[in-house]
């Protein structure tokens, strides 16, 4: 005589010969860190971007202000998930995903504070590093946070089609790379571009500097009046006051011959729209048999307007004196 028994529901095995899990058990740690990393990583990997680019662009630009939105945006969307979905749906994305729910020790769901004072004490488990691995070999599968909380990962069935949801996990981590990528361009782009226009700052100020500072110091008692107004065509609105006072003191006294030459310069700093030069002059005062050789040091300051380039401020650091050393 042969008895057949069947086996009960709990312990029925699949076709790959694995046992079926059950409702409400606990979750092994591996499901909690695909979980994790499907509703933190892709917010986290914008967020973490878009600060790096903030300080690559100009503050308060118009790419540090696209930075900073996306960084919002990214950590709102990532507070929604992780605290207020669970509330409202009973779920976040990558809970859903991987069968889980949070839930306190007599089985009833946190609310969006106890997720969040949740959230916070993972910090104790990432200062620690042991916390994240705690499940491991603890008796209920609970990091420090659990312990903090008083709750555990149980495996929970989602309302949501298991394709619907790698659907949305894999629209939500294509949407990060690409504004992970998007924030690198824009960061490559702007310093590319900024280091570019300061090397043809360089460039521009070598040649032109040297002429616009001796044009400016040049001038001749016949034709004074057409060497100043030249003089002050090459100054901004904020030198050129202080460079007429010189020019009337020098009309009302005595005018000579005044010549300058740049012998030697250096930029000591450079941008898109500005720079500063160091410039080693010398130069002769009067006419024979009056004539004198002279030099002088002087540091001067450019600003870029439109396309041409004007003497923003000039320091005399070495007042001229005779040149070689009469």
């Amino acid at each position: 005589m042969t008895v057949v028994a069947e086996d009960s529901p709990t312990k029925t095995q699949s076709a790959a010969g694995i046992p079926a899990s059950s409702e409400n058990a606990l979750v092994p740690w591996h499901i909690r860190a695909c979980a994790w990393a499907v509703d933190v990583l892709p917010p986290a990997a914008v967020v973490t971007t878009m600060a790096l680019v903030s300080f690559t662009v100009s503050a308060g630009g118009v790419w540090w202000w696209v930075c900073m939105s996306v960084l919002g945006l990214a950590t709102l969307a990532l507070l929604v998930n992780r605290l207020l979905l669970p509330v409202v749906l009973g779920w976040s994305l990558g809970r859903a995903l991987c069968g889980i729910a949070v839930v306190r020790r007599d089985g009833t769901a946190p609310g969006a504070w106890g997720l969040l004072l949740r959230d916070l004490a993972h910090l104790l488990d990432t200062v620690t590093v042991v916390g994240w691995l705690w499940p491991l070999w603890d008796a209920q599968r609970r990091t420090f946070a659990d312990m903090l909380g008083k709750t555990e990962v149980r495996q929970a069935e989602s309302s949501v089609a298991l394709p619907k949801l790698r659907r949305w996990t894999a629209v939500a981590a294509l949407t990060a790379a690409v504004l992970s990528l998007a924030g690198a361009g824009v960061s490559y782009a702007v310093v590319y571009s900024r280091d570019q226009a300061t090397d043809q700052t360089r460039a521009q100020i070598a040649i032109q500097g040297p002429k616009i500072v001796a044009q400016m110091l040049t001038y001749d008692p016949k034709s004074l009046h057409d060497d100043f107004a030249r003089a002050q065509s090459l100054a901004t609105d904020k030198y050129r006051g202080q460079l007429v006072t010189q020019q009337d003191i020098v009309q009302k006294g005595n005018p000579v011959i005044n010549e300058y030459w740049v012998t030697d310069s250096s930029i000591e700093a450079a941008s898109p729209d500005r720079a500063t030069m160091l410039l080693f002059m010398q130069g002769r005062r009067g006419a024979a048999p009056g004539e004198r050789y002279i030099t002088a040091t002087v540091r001067v300051a450019f600003v870029k307007s439109g396309n041409d380039w004007r003497v923003d401020d000039l320091t005399v650091l070495t007042k001229p004196k005779p040149g070689n050393g009469k």
